[in-house]
């Protein structure tokens, strides 16, 4: 029998051609649908500067929200509008640490739980319960804390049931942020523990919490991100105030709520485009630090 050379198959060039403009035209249709995936994003950004920048300076972050008066003022000598909204900044940072405080422990821990007892039908009730929850609409959970604090623990607006409606909001995202974090971590690490006598908390707190730190990070962070912008639920718990408080059982005032109340007052324009300028910065700033975070994330 003779051998027969075997040939390998010719490409044509009109084949070569072909493949390089699909492939060219590829991804020009990927550039641009890129393009207008973050145009809006874009085009709000520069809006908010464009609008809002005048309006920014040191009186902007330390002194409190001015009166119609003193904007229409202003307004009618050509001048910026005086004040700023330092009531609305320290309340914001006061009903997120109060709503961290709440819920931060808590969700670790039903994460962890969750996480210990996958296959349990509770755990699976519960982690059915904490994904409903993070499709309820906020203003829902809102009403829901002003039945249970407003109207029955503080008998009026304040600052805690605004954030027990935070708190609400943010344990679905730390239970799952905590849950998948945990399974991350390789389970020789929890069984060298046990295996050495370690009792079964000090594992959890010493060892799978500490391996995790980068993981349950992240997921706090997204979870405040998500709530500082929130005005609904604020607008039936805290209610607002004109001045700075610390009292968690008295009304307060929130960034999101300054901007409703400057959206109902004509005068009060350029503040809403500043107020939105800096919560917007806020907020993109957390979430480049969890995304920062979520990149250098390592589990021994």
């Amino acid at each position: 029998m003779n051998a027969q050379a075997i040939q390998a198959p010719t490409i044509s060039t009109s084949n070569i051609d072909s493949r390089k403009l699909k492939n060219k035209a590829f991804r020009i249709l990927v550039i641009v649908l890129s393009a207008l995936t973050i145009s809006p994003i874009a085009l709000i950004l520069g809006k908010l500067i464009v609008k809002g920048i005048r309006q920014i300076n040191l009186d902007f972050f330390y002194q409190n929200a001015p009166n119609t008066l003193e904007a229409m003022t202003a307004i009618s000598n050509g001048e910026i509008i005086p004040g700023g909204i330092a009531n609305g900044i320290t309340g914001t940072i006061f009903l997120v640490i109060l709503a961290s405080l709440m819920a931060i422990p808590i969700g670790i821990i039903i994460g962890i739980f969750l996480y210990e007892n996958q296959e349990k039908r509770y755990a699976n009730l519960i982690r059915n319960l904490s994904d409903i929850l993070q499709g309820v609409p906020s203003i829902v959970l809102g009403l829901i804390a002003y039945l249970w604090v407003v109207k029955n623990i503080t008998n009026g607006f304040s600052a805690l049931a605004g954030s027990v409606a935070l708190a609400i909001m943010m344990l679905p995202l730390i239970i799952r942020a905590t849950e998948e974090t945990m399974k991350m971590i390789p389970g020789t690490l929890k069984e060298a523990g046990l295996a050495l006598g370690v009792p079964y908390y000090k594992v959890i707190l010493r060892v799978l919490i500490p391996s995790g730190f980068s993981g349950l990070s992240t997921g706090i962070l997204l979870s405040i991100s998500r709530v500082l912008g929130e005005t609904a639920p604020l607008m039936l718990t805290t209610l607002g105030s004109p001045v700075i408080n610390w009292d968690v059982s008295a009304p307060t005032s929130a960034v999101p709520l300054l901007i409703w109340e400057f959206y109902n007052d004509p005068n009060m324009v350029d503040l809403i485009w500043s107020s939105s300028l800096f919560l917007m910065g806020f907020v993109l700033t957390l979430n480049i630090i969890s995304k920062r975070i979520s990149a250098k994330r390592k589990v021994i």
